[in-house]
């Protein structure tokens, strides 16, 4: 009578587990790799072309304004005036958006009405829009929150409506069905069928509030980034100029992430439903 012998499985090692977390997420070494590669080439083909920093910085000179520019605080303080007013922009720009793709969503009267004149809106310029904010609502922070939420609205405006108007028939006739009111059936079947299309919109609006207020800081501001760049650009500052747009898009960066965790919090049962139909 033969007994089989029971192989002990190796212990899990932390190389293990790390190379384990690598393999299962690439982008972790892709990311970085590339970004490392692309500085590369970057500073030593300035490097031997010789190019002057005031037509080009390369990436140590951007580095160094960086470093200088958060020391001094000078990016700090005029980022979270920037912030300030992009975050603004942002909710004035869901609250709106989301209220009015609710009505016009329920309604295609409303709809038809006032439709027109909202792409009116949306296909005019911001830039030629903007010197006028400045006139109405001065130099301070107010036009540029207006700006912002005009550059954001349309995003999760259409979002809305969309995301409303796709919700599963047949999950509206089974609460007509249990005598459930219409606003009932808004709170408890319209809007969470259309979460994840808003937060979609969502995504996108909180990165336009940001490119609004730089518009607007562009045309007529006392601080902000969109003002320290002017003035970087108007002293052939380009190692200063590269360094604000490095701030901003840390700031586009780290509120996308904050929206997707939002996202995940908020919705996790929609990711539970799309593994359960995997």
């Amino acid at each position: 009578m033969s007994a089989e012998l029971a192989i002990p499985h190796a212990p899990s090692t932390p190389r293990r587990q790390a190379f384990a977390m690598l393999k299962q997420h690439p982008e972790w070494i892709c990311v970085p790799a590339l970004f490392v590669l692309v500085v590369a080439v970057w500073e030593i083909g300035f490097m031997l072309a010789a190019v002057p920093i005031y037509i080009a910085p390369a990436p140590s000179d951007i580095f160094h304004a960086l470093v200088n520019g958060l020391s001094s605080g000078l990016f700090i303080s005029n980022g979270l005036t920037t912030l300030a007013e992009a975050l603004l922009g942002f909710l004035l720009a869901t609250l709106l958006g989301i209220m009015l793709g609710a009505v016009i969503a329920q309604s295609r009267f409303v709809e038809k009405t006032l439709y027109p004149y909202l792409i009116a809106i949306q296909t005019t310029p911001k830039v030629a829009i903007a010197p006028l904010f400045i006139i109405w609502f001065g130099f301070g922070m107010t036009s540029k929150v207006i700006m912002a939420a005009v550059v954001a609205f349309f995003p999760i405006l259409v979002n809305v409506i969309v995301g409303l108007r796709s919700t599963d028939t047949s999950r509206i006739e089974l609460m007509r069905s249990l005598q459930a009111s219409r606003w009932q059936i808004f709170t408890m079947v319209r809007l969470p069928s259309a979460a994840p299309m808003i937060f979609a919109g969502l995504h996108i609006a909180v990165i336009f509030s940001v490119l609004g207020a730089i518009v607007g800081e562009f045309v007529g501001s006392r601080k902000g980034l969109g003002n320290l760049i002017m003035q970087l650009n108007n002293n052939l500052d380009t190692a200063g100029v590269f360094a604000a747009l490095v701030v901003l898009s840390a700031m586009g960066i780290v509120l996308h992430l904050l929206m997707h965790m939002l996202q995940k919090k908020l919705l996790f049962w929609s990711e539970q439903q799309q593994i359960a139909q995997v």
